[in-house]
Order: structure tokens, then C-alpha cells, then sequence
């Protein structure tokens, strides 16, 4: 999703999208593509994934690349900025403090920040960092980055005196770690921003200035006033978020120190950008505006594409009329769009899987203990026919997902032997006798039934009765119309193995609010949200982040000791992934799908710069030109 999204988490955040309801849900937007000398440029969001939150401290619910990369950091630079063209590196060009300093045996961590200003004329200071560090530490449960035992917990102080700012942790670690998944969460905040009511004067709130981890009852306080102003109540995070037509207009969120302010955002998900005349950064937008449109389908999409009302848009996958056997080039463009636009398929340094929840409290908890067992999740992963779908669904633009880590781009060195092959290829008959020597009663197109209750090997698992079926449900993220008939396909091969899973549709953005981390049980079971993990604001696909007890973003609450040991060592040494990932990938914890192009972009042909797409979901308008 994110980041976590795609956005982290990316699901942030980490997530593409998919679904099956008709029709545009925007006004209709001014088309460019046709004008002499263009000023504007038109942007067509993923179908039913509309942002939705703009503070850049989001909680796991609302950690998306909808609302990260191509809203908050438009806005809001991060710390240390993610990606160079297609590599899953720091841009150090573009971020706002170059590599940090490490000394005192890896424990002290100096970031001198760059001259940079806010909108609204302040200088950017390490007190902007103490602000973000200090709400951390007070409110590190609504931040979708947390994973317990890590930032902030392993901060022992953060100091700051003009430009720079020191951390001091509690031990030395993996120091590309420490830059790509501990400052890499940071984004710098106004000392506008650090109030707790409209029009309070800068800094008035005393989050900034208080020492580090002194200060979190007026933190707190911070926070919570400025979670409201975007929408989110912390008492209540559930509830509607009807702040989202106020953020053109807000004096909070107008101070920036990104390329761009927003000039409108409709409840819809349509958000205006205008140049921030102040911006420090290297490269100036020439657009006078830049406009993300929302809709419904990808079909509504691509007919307003073809219509000439979008600048960069995509094709949907079923409107591709031959597909090419190597992902990385394009095949032939629908000849709808041939004469006015080039395709460009999008590629992000994801993974693509879905959660399954292992406290969720269905048929009296019975549903959580077959979840839990290793075989079971094993044999659904082999009814899982990934090269196949690539090839008929996503007509050759998907690459698999075989385990945790990114086979993306080629020659990713952190991607071992093992899951750049395929641990689990699919095999019905291999599945079928997983579930047979292990006490059950095979019902294909039915429901299978434990007839060995017990823990011994060859039953069916500690918590199982005799009697129990495997019958699941799962929600998946509708509007495109390829994932959708992945997940039609999915529950067909599970049936034939007497797997029955339910399905109900919703959006995207409903999907990933009801996957949250409940570890003292909750009632959903599986939810497929069509479009995995890109990783940020963590971007070392090191593990903590999703598969480790207590992040935020393990929506299944997966726990696992081998796992928490493995990834513990990849952290606090220079150890590979390798091991780690091997050992997750044959565990299965979560359901491992084609990683399918976050879209195939079309762009207008006059228009340059677009094609640089980022593999982390970042958007990048103040570097496109008409030509």
C-alpha cells in the first residue's frame, strides 16, 4: 500500500489499485494536451484511490502512495528523499540534508540541513526536525513507520542548534539502515505547525523547544490538534474525514517548503497544485498548475484519456492489444492513444501480497489457528498461479512476488537465489496432499473438513475441532478490472481444493482502513487490497517494517521468533538479507501475488520529463516541460 505504503508503507503505503463499478466521479478537467503553449498538466490518480490525508504523520490506515508520494511530498520534503531514475537510492540532490556523519562508535549521528526555507519565510531549522522527532515520541502509535523497539525508542537524544541536529542512539547499527528506515521517516515540520489552536503564534505550543522525550504531554497536544485540522481524530479513528475541502485554504497546511501548494482539493480526491514561489529545492516548476483527477473505473479513466483530457494517464491492462514477453520494454499501444501519447510502464520497488489476520476473532477464533498453520498457508500460496497471471491478466507487465524482498529492479542485490526463483510454483496436486496428511478431508469445489483434531503431526493443528471447514472471507479493492479477475481466479483455485473463500468488494481506500494490526483480536480475515507494499518512508526492504511484532504495519500481526532473531541481525550488523527472506518466503506469511506495474502510463507526447518515473511512487511535475 503504502508506501507503506505504496505508499509504506507505503502500504504506505506503501499500493496500486483495482475494481469493477463504472463511471467518472470529477468535473470534467480542463484538457492541455490540445493547447498551443500549455501551462497546465492533468494527472489521472489509480481508479477508486483518491488522496486523503495531507500531514505527514499518518497513522497505518492512511499510509498509501496516494497520500505519501503524490501528495505530502509535493508538499512536505522528507529528510532524505527516495529515488534516482529507477534505483531504490537515496536522491541526495533532492533531499534536504546530505548523508549524515556517524561517530562515537556508530551511536552519534550528526544531519547538517541544507538552505532551505518554509512558504511563509522561515528558515528551515533542526528545530523543524526536533518538532517531527518529539511528536514521534509522544505519538509513535499513529505513526504508520513505528515498529516497537525502533525509532523512536532506540533515540536517547535528539539536540539541535541551528542547521544541524544529533541523534544519539542507543547502540550502533547497520548504518545504511539507520539512514534509509530510521531518518529517512523524518519530515522536517514549520514551527507553524507547532501550536494547539487557529492562529496561535509560531512555536506556542512548546513541542519544539522541549528537550527530547520531555515534552509529550505538549506534543501530544500538538498532535492532536493538527490530526484533526487534516481530518483524523485520534479518539476516533474510524470516523469520516471532513476536513479534506479545507486544506487548499488552511494556513497550516499552506507552509511548505516543497515545489508545490495546493490551490484546490474537492472532496473527490481532484487536487490543484500551484509553484511554491519560495521553493529552495534544485529544480523550479514551469507548470502554473498541476491537477490530480480521481475516478471511479480505469475504464472511465482511459475513455477520458482517449478523450484528450488527460496529460499522464495509464491504459488498463484489458485494453492492451498485444503484450510483450520482457516487462521491462513496451509492446504495442492501444491504437486509441498511439497518435497522441507513449507508453511507459511504471515499476516500483514493491512487493505485491495481501494479509491474512492471525488474531482475528471469526468462527470463535477457530479461523486464527488455521491461519496459523505453516502447511495450510503453504498449499494456498501453490494454488496461486503467478507466471500465468502475468501472462493473461497483465499481458507480460507484472513481475512475481515469491517472498519479502523486491526482485525489482533487475539485479537487486538483496534479492537471494531462492526468491528470485520460485519456492512455491503452483501445484494443485502438491497442495491437495498438504492438506490431506495434515487431517483433512478433501471436499474440491466444497469445503474442507478437519476429520484429525490435534497438534501431533499429521493432524490438523493445536486449536482445531474435528469438524472445522476452511471457509474464509476476503475483501478486495475494486476498479480494476485485471486484479479483480486475479482474485476471481485465486478463489477458483482455492475451491479446487476445497478451500472456500467469500468474497466482498470495496475501494481501495476502504480495503486497507479495515487491514489494522488488532492483537487483541479483531473480526476481518483476509484483506487484498490488489497492490502489496511499496517501501517508504522506510526504504530498505529490511523486514522490521511488516513482518516484525509491534510494527504497525504487520496489519496481520504475523509472529514469528526465527523471524523477529533474523531480522534483528540484519539490523544491528552488516548480515545480508538473504537468510532472513529465505526463511520468510517458505513460511508464507502473508499471500505472496504478481507485482503487476503500478500503471502503464500514458504520456502526452509533447510533454517532457513524465517518463522519469520514481520507483517509490513519487511524483515529480516541477520536472515536467512542454515542449
Amino acid at each position: 500500500m503504502g508506501f507503506k505504503g505504496l505508499l509504506k508503507r507505503g502500504v504506505c503505503a506503501a499500493m496500486a489499485v483495482g475494481a469493477l463499478t463504472a463511471g467518472l466521479i470529477i468535473a470534467a478537467p480542463v484538457a492541455t494536451s490540445g493547447a498551443a503553449t500549455p501551462t497546465s498538466a492533468t494527472f489521472a490518480e489509480p481508479p477508486g484511490a483518491t488522496p486523503n490525508f495531507i500531514f505527514p504523520f499518518y497513522p497505518a490506515q492512511l499510509c498509501s502512495i496516494n497520500n505519501i508520494a503524490q501528495l505530502q511530498y509535493l508538499l512536505y520534503r522528507p529528510l532524505y528523499f527516495p529515488g534516482v531514475g529507477n534505483q531504490p537510492v537515496i536522491n541526495n540532490s533532492l533531499s534536504l540534508a546530505p548523508q549524515p556523519t556517524f561517530s562515537n562508535g556508530g551511536t552519534t549521528v550528526t544531519v547538517n540541513l541544507k538552505n532551505y526555507k518554509w512558504s511563509n519565510g522561515e528558515q528551515l531549522t533542526g528545530k523543524d526536525v526536533q518538532l517531527f522527532m518529539n511528536i514521534y515520541h509522544a505519538e509513535k502509535a499513529n505513526f504508520c513507520g513505528y515498529v516497537q523497539n525502533y525509532l523512536p525508542d532506540n533515540v536517547t537524544n535528539v539536540t539541535n542548534s541551528g542547521d544541524s541536529v544529533t541523534f544519539t542512539f542507543n547502540k550502533a547499527y547497520n548504518e545504511h539502515w539507520v539512514v534509509y528506515n530510521e531518518l529517512a521517516q523524518i519530515t522536517p515540520m514549520p514551527q507553524a505547525w507547532d501550536v494547539t489552536a487557529a492562529g496561535a503564534a509560531a512555536g506556542s505550543g512548546g513541542c519544539s523547544s522541549a528537550a527530547y522525550g520531555q515534552g509529550d504531554a505538549a506534543c501530544t497536544k500538538v498532535y492532536t490538534f493538527l490530526a484533526n485540522a487534516a481530518g483524523f481524530n485520534p479518539s476516533n479513528p474510524k470516523a469520516a474525514n471532513n476536513s479534506i475541502t479545507s486544506y487548499a485554504t488552511s494556513p497550516l497546511w499552506g507552509v511548505v517548503d516543497g515545489p508545490w501548494k495546493v490551490s484546490a482539493f474537492n472532496a473527490d480526491g481532484q487536487v490543484s497544485f500551484v509553484p511554491n514561489t519560495s521553493y529552495s529545492g534544485p529544480t523550479k516548476p514551469t507548470l502554473k498548475t498541476f491537477t490530480e483527477l480521481p475516478y471511479t473505473t480505469d475504464t472511465a479513466e482511459f475513455n477520458a484519456l482517449v478523450g484528450g483530457n488527460i496529460d499522464v494517464g495509464y491504459v488498463p491492462t484489458q485494453d492492451i492489444t498485444k503484450g510483450t514477453t520482457n516487462y521491462l520494454k513496451s509492446g504495442p499501444n492501444n491504437a486509441r492513444v498511439a497518435g497522441t501519447d507513449k507508453m511507459a510502464p511504471w515499476y516500483l520497488f514493491s512487493i505485491n501480497y495481501f494479509p491474512l489476520n492471525f488474531s482475528t476473532t471469526a468462527n470463535n477464533g477457530v479461523t486464527a489457528k488455521e491461519f496459523a498453520q505453516t502447511y495450510l498457508r503453504q498449499a494456498m500460496q501453490l494454488l496461486i498461479n503467478q507466471p500465468l497471471y502475468i501472462k493473461k491478466l497483465y499481458k507480460g507487465y507484472a513481475v512475481p512476488t515469491y517472498g519479502p524482498v523486491p526482485v525489482y529492479p533487475p539485479g537487486n542485490p538483496d534479492a537471494s537465489k531462492l526468491e528470485s526463483s520460485n519456492p512455491f510454483p503452483y501445484n494443485p496436486a502438491k497442495a491437495k496432499k498438504l492438506l490431506t496428511s495434515n487431517g483433512w478431508k478433501l471436499v474440491p469445489n466444497g469445503t474442507d473438513t478437519c476429520i484429525k483434531p490435534g497438534s501431533a503431526k499429521g493432524d490438523c493443528g493445536a486449536g482445531i475441532p474435528k469438524g472445522a471447514g476452511l471457509s474464509f472471507q476476503e475483501q478486495y479493492a475494486t476498479g480494476t478490472q485485471s486484479t479483480t479477475a486475479q482474485t476471481v481466479a485465486e478463489k477458483a483455485s482455492w475451491s479446487s481444493a476445497g478451500i472456500n473463500v467469500k468474497l466482498s468488494g470495496a475501494t481501495f481506500d476502504t480495503v486497507i482502513n479495515n487491514a489494522i494490526a488488532c492483537p487483541k483480536g479483531c473480526g476481518w480475515q483476509m484483506q487484498n487490497w490488489a497492490g502489496g507494499w511499496t517501501f517508504a518512508p522506510d526504504y530498505y526492504p529490511s523486514g522490521e517494517e511488516l513482518f516484525e511484532l509491534g510494527s504497525a504495519a504487520n496489519y496481520g500481526d504475523y509472529n514469528d521468533a526465527t523471524n523477529q532473531k533474523d531480522i534483528e541481525a540484519t539490523i544491528n550488523t552488516n548480515a545480508t538479507l538473504y537468510k532472513w527472506e529465505d526463511y520468510l518466503a517458505t513460511q508464507v506469511p502473508v499471500f505472496f501475488q504478481p507485482n503487476l506495474a503500478y500503471q502503464l502510463t500514458e504520456i502526452n507526447k509533447n510533454l517532457s520529463g513524465a517518463a522519469n518515473q520514481n520507483p517509490f511512487g513519487a511524483l515529480l511535475p516541477e520536472t515536467w516541460r512542454w515542449k
